[in-house]
């Protein structure tokens, strides 16, 4: 019996330790389960959290390719304006220009925040809003990153629209957007029923003064002329180059009477003005033709013509005069 008991009590023993080691690597394995499961979690909470920021991202760049498409800085800036309400909670919103002072009231404001908008190296300008919060921040850069993207493009394109409508030479409009111009002020003056005068110039024995002086002082006189030009006309006037040493100038809202008076004053300003090119001073004078819509011509074409014809009768004169066509 005591053989048994003993056997027994070293079984019972054997098998309580063996459980215990047995529920000790089920404890471990259930904490390590659980471990697992909480860092499962928190990686899916984590990827959650990026593919909604990843996601908020993505709307906020499709967005902004509106702000890209306007074609001027207050255009770009209402349209940045707008994607920002959707986005941000702010009070005010305003741009200040790279060289506006207005930027010094806000420099040391802690309620103000400032976003610097730049192209590279240069400055485009600054946004300043009052009353964003700090979880703000990211997307207003974001947006204003691009805002200052649709500046410099449209920056870039009022540098290259410039460029193709004023000819370098003279910094007077091309013929090209000088006949385009005309065309729209034609139908104007059509719709309105008023009249609209155009000068066709010319400067006198230019071929002359190229022969003798050489093209680099032929090139100052045409500046000369063209600047004189643009001085002695109103704003709403467009003058441009037609071609060679031929000028044009479009009078909207300008009967004969006046054409004949803008064309005098410019005539006058040149023949008392001399033209200093280089080491040399030169007197420079112009004859010019005056048409007037719709009594000289119906179109385009006519109104140029006739004025060509007034300029034609102004050179057979003895030049430096204004001849206006049908008035003998």
């Amino acid at each position: 019996m005591l053989l048994v008991a003993v056997v027994f009590y070293s079984a019972k023993k054997f098998v309580g330790e063996r459980q215990a080691r047995l529920l000790k690597k089920v404890d471990y394995a259930q904490a390590g389960c659980e471990a697992l499961i909480r860092q499962k979690e928190k990686i899916t909470l984590e990827k959650m959290a990026l593919e909604r920021q990843a996601k908020e991202i993505f709307i906020l760049y499709e967005m902004t390719k509106e702000i890209t498409k306007k074609a001027s800085e207050q255009e770009a800036f209402e349209a940045f304006k707008e994607k920002l309400k959707e986005n941000v909670t702010y009070r005010t919103c305003r741009f200040i220009g790279v060289s506006s002072d207005e930027l010094k009231e806000f420099e040391n404001s802690k309620s103000h925040f400032i976003f610097l908008l730049k192209s590279k190296k240069e400055r485009l300008g600054y946004l300043v809003l009052e009353g964003l919060s700090e979880r703000d921040v990211e997307k207003v850069s974001i947006l204003g990153n691009q805002f200052a993207l649709a500046l410099r493009r449209v920056k870039l394109y009022e540098e290259i629209e410039e460029l193709a409508i004023t000819d370098s030479l003279t910094g007077v409009h091309t013929r090209r957007y000088l006949l385009r111009r005309l065309e729209e002020e034609l139908k104007r003056s059509e719709s309105r029923d008023i009249d609209l005068s155009v000068l066709m110039a010319d400067v006198d024995h230019f071929k002359n003064f190229n022969d003798r002086y050489g093209h680099l002082v032929g090139d100052q006189i045409l500046r000369f002329i063209g600047e004189l030009i643009r001085e002695n006309i109103r704003e709403i006037d467009i003058v441009g180059r037609y071609g060679g040493e031929e000028f044009c100038v479009i009078l909207p809202d300008t009967d004969r009477d006046g054409a004949n008076f803008a064309a005098e004053r410019i005539r006058s300003a040149i023949e008392k003005t001399p033209v200093k090119a280089y080491d040399i001073t030169l007197h420079v004078t112009i004859s010019i033709g005056v048409s007037v819509f719709p009594g000289d011509g119906k179109n385009l074409e006519e109104v140029i013509d006739k004025a060509d014809w007034a300029l034609y009768r102004a050179k057979k004169k003895g030049r430096n005069c204004v001849c206006s066509f049908g008035v003998y």
